[in-house]
């Protein structure tokens, strides 16, 4: 028996009863562990699976998507504003059917560019050249011929402004073709920033509805709720998307570009415009330098060529 001091020291059996508590407790906490690995990793593979099985849904319904008639107006796949500021009349592309390119005339350079309204470089060129393209198409030495194309669909907050400003311009271009260049103008000098949800479908209407005041074109109204219903329909978006995929993935008519690499892309008859996006004068040095050369390579009568816009 002690007589009283430091408590005695524990036991075998209470050190192995300690040990087997302890041991117990690592078990457990290990198979806490495994518990919570194995569902992160579950979880984890049924989050990839569901990405795969999306993406394949997509490439598979992008695949079988079917084919659709274009807007009239649009037979290139763009529209080819001249005189008077008014659009070439041509037939919808009919569902399943290739585009018809634009015939070159020697005496009048075509102005072709491929735009995607969320483009900001698209919004400096069409700022620093709209004035002088009106001009040139409104006076006839010119055409210009838009090519609405959506590359930026997935850059506007989840509203898809790209594809459905181009679904608007189609709407436009099929029921009032010669309110076209005004609109898509209009498009260009309100444009959203990129990365931004864009103008709703009621707000392109009311874009719509102004460049067609501006027109006074004859049963406005019939036409502007026309594009107002083919708008909220989002009519042509399925023809939008083809037209892009055709644009960036074939070979680009009357040119020798692979395929359009990027917005905008300007070509002037055959030749592509790599200068300056914001100077006019470079512009349209190089427009005159291409109609003078086309020209010089056919046997054409002579005609007036594009002049160097007004000051003020």
């Amino acid at each position: 028996m002690t007589n009283g001091g430091p408590e005695s020291s524990p036991t075998k059996n209470q050190r192995r009863e300690a040990a087997r508590e302890k041991a117990k407790e690592l078990r457990n906490a290990q198979r806490r562990r495994d518990i919570r690995n194995r569902i992160f990793l579950q979880g984890g593979l049924v989050l990839a699976i569901v990405a795969v099985v999306a993406g394949i849904a997509f490439v598979i319904s992008s695949a079988i998507r079917p084919p659709t008639a274009g807007p009239s107006n649009m037979a290139s796949d763009g529209i080819v504003i001249g005189e008077q500021l008014k659009a070439a009349q041509t037939s919808a592309i009919p569902a399943g059917s290739e585009p018809v390119p634009t015939e070159i005339d020697a005496n009048v350079p075509n102005i072709r560019i491929y735009v995607d309204y969320l483009c900001p470089i698209c919004g400096e060129f069409e700022k620093a050249n709209a004035e002088q393209l009106a001009t040139w198409a409104e006076n006839g030495v010119a055409t210009v011929e838009y090519h609405p194309i959506a590359i930026l669909t997935g850059r506007s907050a989840g509203t898809q402004y790209s594809l459905r400003a181009a679904n608007a311009a189609a709407c436009v271009a099929n029921y009032s073709p010669d309110s076209f260049f005004v609109f898509s103008t209009m498009l260009f000098d309100d444009q959203p920033e990129e990365g931004t949800e864009g103008h709703s479908d009621e707000e392109l209407s009311a874009i719509a509805k102004t460049a067609l005041n501006a027109g006074d074109e004859a049963g406005s109204k019939a036409a502007l709720t026309s594009i107002s219903n083919c708008i909220d329909d989002g009519t042509y978006k399925s023809w939008v998307e083809e037209a892009t995929d055709r644009a960036t993935t074939e070979a680009v008519p009357n040119s020798k570009l692979e395929k359009v690499k990027g917005t905008p892309t300007v070509l002037v008859n055959d030749k592509q415009y790599t200068g300056s996006i914001t100077d006019p004068k470079e512009f349209q040095a190089f427009v005159l330098s291409v109609a003078s050369e086309t020209y010089a390579q056919s046997s054409a009568t002579p005609t007036p060529t594009p002049t160097e816009v007004p000051a003020g």
